[in-house]
């Protein structure tokens, strides 16, 4: 990756993508920034061209709708300039599970997950060709906690975990970086569309520094970056237990517990 690639964000058009934008930008990076409010991604490129200088295109698109994503899809796989992927686009959904309407679910699904893949997908096979890029997952540490009470959501984002880290385990050895972020609360517009009042959330991190956290384990080459989480001994130790299980799994035998007597 160089100075000169392109980045490609998905949800540029304010909070974390546009965020994203301008710390990219400010690198020297090209961009190309996909959002569905068009005057707000038009005010930002405008803005970052005017800062930095450099090029950015703007792709407004509404990901869950099949051909607005299709043409991302395209621009991913024919564009060689695009080096990064930062799949950030997300929804979040108030209220309890049988309390959310079927389709609200489903479009929650298919905009945190369908898209997310599909992007990465797009884009996989010509940088592993290239032996060069990088694609970063925006998840979050409710995929990691059933007992925060947003299912739909946090099963979403536990996918995004998932997948980032089984495509780092495929693309590294090709030369494609793979990270997977996972704030905690952030203070972005999410919230609001959610139908959550951001007033009465507690502690809440910038985004700012929940980007420029972010930007650090890219530039270590970390594969989860959790910024809020301030003992990083925490995280080793559930990937170390998660992989001693692993080697528990022993598929031809029930494990004992389970065996019945004749």
């Amino acid at each position: 990756m160089t100075s000169q690639s392109t980045v490609l964000i998905t949800g540029a058009s304010t909070g974390i993508g546009a965020i994203y934008a301008q710390r990219f930008a400010r690198r020297g990076h090209d961009l190309v920034l996909v959002a569905r409010d068009t005057t707000r991604l038009e005010a930002l490129a405008a803005s970052l061209r005017e800062e930095t200088g450099v090029a950015v295109d703007i792709l407004p698109a509404d990901l869950t709708l099949p051909s607005d994503l299709a043409a991302v899809e395209a621009r991913l796989r024919e564009d060689a300039k695009i080096e990064i992927l930062i799949n950030n686009a997300g929804a979040a959904l108030s209220g309890q599970f049988i309390d959310q309407s079927t389709d609200d679910v489903a479009r929650l699904v298919t905009l945190n997950t369908t898209a997310l893949v599909r992007l990465a997908s797009a884009i996989a096979p010509r940088l592993a060709q290239a032996g060069t890029g990088a694609i970063v997952n925006i998840g979050s540490v409710v995929g990691l906690a059933p007992e925060f009470g947003m299912s739909v959501y946090g099963a979403t984002k536990a996918f995004v975990l998932f997948l980032s880290q089984g495509l780092s385990l495929e693309l590294t050895p090709k030369g494609v970086f793979v990270q997977a972020v996972l704030p905690a609360g952030t203070r972005t517009e999410i919230w609001q569309r959610a139908g959550i009042d951001i007033n009465t959330l507690a502690d809440l991190m910038s985004v700012d520094e929940l980007v420029d956290a972010a930007l650090v384990g890219f530039d270590r080459r970390e594969l989860v970056t959790i910024p809020p989480l301030h003992d990083a001994a925490h995280w080793e130790a559930l990937n170390g237990a998660r992989l001693g299980l692993i080697s528990d799994l022993r598929q031809a035998q029930v494990a004992e517990r389970y065996q019945v007597a004749p």
